[in-house]
Formats: C-alpha cells, structure tokens, sequence
C-alpha cells in the first residue's frame, strides 16, 4: 500500500469522522439539546432521596423497595448529581459551549473590524424602501445623510451607478450604515456567563463541604468544625480531605418556634453564640437569631437551620441508688402535631454488676414517642398540638444488652431488632409517663421522666464559588437582556445626482433601504419616519413614495 493510499485512508476512516463528530458536538443545537438532558437528568435528584444527604433514609427507601431500588440504586439514582452519567452530561456541554462560542466570538470581532458590506444593485428589492428628491450636490447631501445617522458604522463610497458603463458612466454617492453589534454581543456574553456558571458550580463541588448537625438548645452542647468526626453527616467535594475546615465554633441557647391557628409553623428562631479564628476558646462570643432561609455566615462558611424537635430527658435510678441522665433528640414523624419517636441507652454504673455476663443483661433501653401536647385515649397516646403544652412519653422499656461497647454504629432513633429478635434485648415494661413520674421495675431499677429540650438540626455549607455563580447569574441576566432590547438592522442610501441647467440649485434623487437582521427588529413603521429625519435638513421637493413590500 502506496504511502497516498494509506494517507487518504486515515483522511477517510479516522479524521473525517472525527471532524464530523466534533462539528456535531460544538453545534448551538447539540449545546441547547445537553443543556434541556442536564435539567431532565436533575429530577431524580428531587424525587428520590440522596445518599450524601441522608444516608440512612436512602437506605430505608431500598430495603422498602426491594428489587426496585436495589436497580435504581445500580443506576445511580439515589447519588444522581455525582454519578458517572450525569458528570458525563455536564461535561459534554461544557466542551459543546466552548466549540461553539469560541469560533463565533472569533467571527464577530472579525465583523466588528470590518467596514459594512455596500449597497445592494437594487435597494427597491429590499423590505424597506424609500425615495426622495432633495436639492444639493451628492457630496453635500452624502455628508449630511452620514451625520444623521449618528450611532450607526458608516462608509461613505463614489462608484459608478448601477447599469452604466463605459468613461461617461454616471457616478453615485453610496452610504452604508449598520447598528445593533451590541446585540451579537448581548448572545455572547450570556452564552460564555452560562459557562461560567457551570465552571463555578463544578469548582464549586470540588473544594465545597456540607456537613448537618443535630445539637440540643440547651447552650451546652457545641459544634466546633475542626474535624468532619463532629458532623452527623458530611459530604464533601473531590478535593476536600476534612484536614482544612474553615475554624468556628457554634452553640445554641434556646429554640422559638411560633404556629398559626391551622398549627401550621409560622417562624423557627434559634437564639446562637459563636466564635471565630483566633477569638476560639476565648470567653467572649458573639450572638444572633438563626432563622429558616437566614443563615449565619461566619468564616467564610454559612450555617442554616433546617428543622428542629424535642429531646425528652430520662433518668435511670439503678438498684445501688446511682443515677444516669440522657437528654437524646427525638425524630418528628407528624410534622403537624410533631409527635416524635426515638430511642435512649443506658449502660450500668461501674462497679455495679462485676461478671461482664450479668452486666450486659442489666443495661437499660427506652424506645417510644413523645408527644409535645399529649391526649390519651385509655392508654393510648396521641399529639394534638406542636407546641409543648402537656408534653407526655409512651415507652417501652428493654433490659439486656444494648449494643453500646460492641463499637458499631447504631440507629440514634430506634434500637436493634436483631438484638431483640435474638433475645438479647427484653421488653420489660410499656409505660406512659408525664414530666416528673417514674417507674419503678421488679429488680429495683426506676425510670423517670424529666421533661424535654429543644433541638435544632444545623447545617454547615462551604461554597467557595458562590460569588462566581452570582457574579455569572448577574451577568447571564445582563447578556440576555442587551440580546432581547438591541435590535440588528442595516441602512443603505444611494444618492444620484440629477442633470439640470446651470441657473438651477443641484439636485439629487436618494434611494433609501434597510434591513432587519431579525424578524423581531420590527421595523415596520419607524423606518419611513427614519427617513423623513434624515430628510429633514436637505428639504425633499417631492412627496414619498410608498415602502416596497
């Protein structure tokens, strides 16, 4: 095989599919087609929950779906904005933008450097169209044309009139005149913005952090982000390793909670204390009301309030007279009366029970509701209000062994029912208790109500590209109204000088047509009182003629 031979093979079997491939991907209609796939890919995000942001209701939705979300959660559905597949869209239609603004942005600052195009053989063809008489030589009347049209690019040309020919064909004063340049401008700068914006959310992604927190407003507990071990949960971009957190602390003295007459809430307000940098561990701190769509921002990092609940506080009096007291938050399962449920664990005092084996039948667990405003119907338990006003708890109480120096994670809000199921776990008592009652069990060992707390769920969000987005966003906005206001269009005049006698003023016949670039220029009727301006200062002799259609 000749070295042209193989040569023009590659051309055929490679390089032209190649190129055919890259003109289809950096086409305006393929980027318009990613961008539409972009946002259908992002409704699984919003109708099925994400592992990132909770890990353990995804994995409820799985095992309560068996097969089903065993196969979605194949496909990625459950971790959308992070799968293989949705990067890939992403980053197709960055490459799409770029290939195809890039070329066009090369061509408009090649129109912008160069002279509008001339006039065409016959401005009555055009959509506009009007002719007038005026009185001066086609020089003088030139000149005045081009500083009427002030704000337009204009070139001033003398060639031969159209359809003569030969050294005593006629010469003709041309003017071409084009304006509406910022309206290419306006679709450039929106489309780059766009790119701009999905730059920034990737950056974004990549060097960002979210962590949620669950603290009791009791001004005792605290979050202090210097480790992602202090998060409840955390998700954190690409090339955050959790080493370089951005150094706050917070706390939370007391939760405000308003409702309406429907007992629909009306206002979340979190009463906060915060320290930053180098005034951490010092006395002194700063306070603020925590808000729903209010965040804190300290540090660089912003802090939400996400939702909020109960903490009911239990007492276990072991046999020997010691004492364990727990205040452990609840999980709201009715958000319109906030009846809550949830789990406590208490290991033994030391010392108490000195065989390991009978220690870890001794340890004492609670699971069961809370109810802010209890009604019981004999004994069962309901909520009628959100708000606190005869907080009661209906638990069961378990004895045995409760799992806590095992090492592996459980469920803060229900306990294990492998435990119980194999026996390790027993129910001992169900019991309803009002704030200060107590139980007492046959081995001497009594539980008691205390009362509630509040707590609050926080959330701790690091985007070092959120200005870059709102820069874009600002930006994008701008770009598409200059696109949408400033309208393209393109003005030719062509003035024609008129043989008379010496003892005559010259006169000069101009033809007038223009051009909308768009059909939304709409240029119907203010292109004829275009004219009459322009007219004005030379003083046309005759009436108009009517625009050719």
């Amino acid at each position: 095989m000749s070295l042209s031979v193989a040569s023009d093979l590659v051309r055929r079997r490679i390089l032209w599919p190649l190129r055919n491939a890259w003109r289809s991907l950096t086409s305006m209609r393929t980027a318009l087609a990613l961008l539409f796939l972009l946002a259908v890919a992002a409704v699984p995000g919003a109708l099925f929950p994400q592992r990132d942001l909770n890990s353990q209701k995804t994995a409820q939705y799985i095992a309560a779906n068996g097969t089903v979300g065993d196969v979605l959660d194949a496909l990625q559905l459950f971790e959308v904005f992070s799968s293989v597949w949705f990067t890939a869209i992403y980053a197709l239609l960055f490459i799409s933008l770029t290939g195809c603004l890039t070329p066009r942005m090369v061509e408009h600052i090649r129109t912008l450097r160069a002279a509008p195009v001339p006039a065409p053989r016959n401005l009555a063809r055009l959509p506009r169209y009007e002719a007038r008489t005026v009185v001066g030589s086609a020089d003088d009347v030139g000149e005045t044309l081009r500083r009427g049209l002030r704000g337009w690019r204009t070139t001033l040309r003398t060639v031969n009139r159209p359809g003569s020919e030969g050294p005593d064909s006629a010469t003709v004063v041309e003017i071409s005149a084009e304006k509406g340049y910022l309206h290419e401008v306006g679709n450039l700068v929106f489309h780059f913005a766009l790119l701009a914006l999905l730059v920034a959310i990737a950056v974004g992604k990549m060097f960002g952090y979210e962590g949620t927190r669950i603290l009791v407003a009791d001004g005792q507990e605290g979050l202090c982000n210097n480790s992602t071990a202090v998060y409840d949960s955390f998700r954190a971009g690409s090339v955050v390793d959790g080493t370089n957190l951005n150094q706050f602390c917070i706390k939370v003295d007391d939760f405000r909670a308003t409702y309406l007459d429907t007992g629909q809430p009306d206002m979340y307000t979190a009463n906060v204390r915060y320290q930053s940098g180098s005034a951490i561990g010092d006395r002194r701190w700063k306070q603020r009301d925590l808000r729903v769509n209010d965040p804190l921002r300290v540090a660089g990092d912003r802090v939400y309030l996400l939702g909020h609940g109960f903490a009911p506080t239990f007492t276990v009096i072991f046999p020997d007279g010691r004492s364990r007291t727990q205040t452990v938050p609840f999980q709201p399962d009715e958000l319109q009366t906030m009846m809550s449920s949830g789990a406590v664990r208490f290991d033994t005092p030391a010392g108490l029970y000195p065989d390991e084996k009978v220690r870890r039948t001794k340890q004492i667990a609670l699971e069961g509701l809370f109810a802010p405003t209890a009604a019981f119907n004999a004994r069962l338990m309901t909520s009628t209000w959100p708000a606190p006003n005869n907080p009661a708890v209906a638990v069961d109480v378990y004895q045995g062994d409760t799992g806590l120096d095992t090492g592996r994670p459980q469920n803060v809000f229900s306990l294990s029912v492998d435990m119980i199921n194999q026996g390790r776990l027993r129910k001992v008592y169900r019991v309803n208790l009002v704030s200060g009652q107590q139980k007492r069990l046959t081995d001497g060992t009594s539980v008691r109500f205390d009362g509630y707390e509040r707590w609050v769920s926080l959330q701790v969000s690091h985007d070092p590209a959120q200005n870059w987005v709102l820069g874009s966003a600002i930006v994008m906005l701008g770009g598409l109204v200059l696109s949408l206001v400033v309208r393209r269009r393109r003005v030719w005049a062509r003035i024609i000088p008129i043989q008379s006698s010496g003892d005559v003023d010259p006169r000069c016949s101009v033809e007038v047509g223009g051009l909308a670039r768009t059909d939304q220029a709409n240029w119907d009727e203010g292109f004829a009182a275009m004219v009459d301006v322009l007219m004005r200062p030379m003083g046309a002799i005759d009436r108009p003629r009517p625009s050719a259609t």
